[in-house]
This record gives structure tokens, sequence and C-alpha cells, in this order.
């Protein structure tokens, strides 16, 4: 009983992790290059740069030296979620 609750704790953190971009067809995604120039040139170090489902997915550290995870949508580029520590 206490090992279903301990991985039912769980549940809900890892639910959080990610976030809820919509999907596009591949030909309308925004180039990777393009984030990643607008990041560094905003003043982000990307330790990781990745695809997560439908989202981009950065974790790196921003102008303030705080680390950040941030997802973003795949045609806009908008922001769909970040995280600061």
């Amino acid at each position: 009983m206490r090992f279903i609750l301990a991985v039912m704790s769980l549940l809900p953190i890892q639910a959080m992790a990610s976030a809820d971009c919509p999907a596009y067809p591949k030909e309308e995604w925004a180039a990777e290059d393009t984030l990643k120039k607008t990041l560094k040139e905003e003043g982000y170090k990307i330790k990781k740069f990745k695809i997560d489902g439908n989202c981009y997915e950065i974790y790196g550290i921003n102008k303030e030296g705080k680390k950040v995870e941030i997802y973003f949508d795949m045609k806009t580029l908008a922001i769909v979620k970040a995280e600061v520590d």
C-alpha cells in the first residue's frame, strides 16, 4: 500500500513536467536555428535543446544566471510554458 501511494504521489509531478503544444505538420515548424539564435541574442545559454512531443524544449541559463526550462510552440515559437529556478 505504501508503495502504491508513493508511486501515485509522483504522477502529478510528471504530468506537470511537460507542456501541451498544438501539433503542426513538420513543414510548418519554425527552424530550430531561428529559435536558438534568438535565445542566444537575448542572453540565454542553451545547455540542451530537444523536441518534446509537439514542443521545442530548452534547458539552459537565462541572462540573470538562473536555470530555465522553456517549452516553445513549434510553429510560432511562442512560449507555452516556462520554469525558472
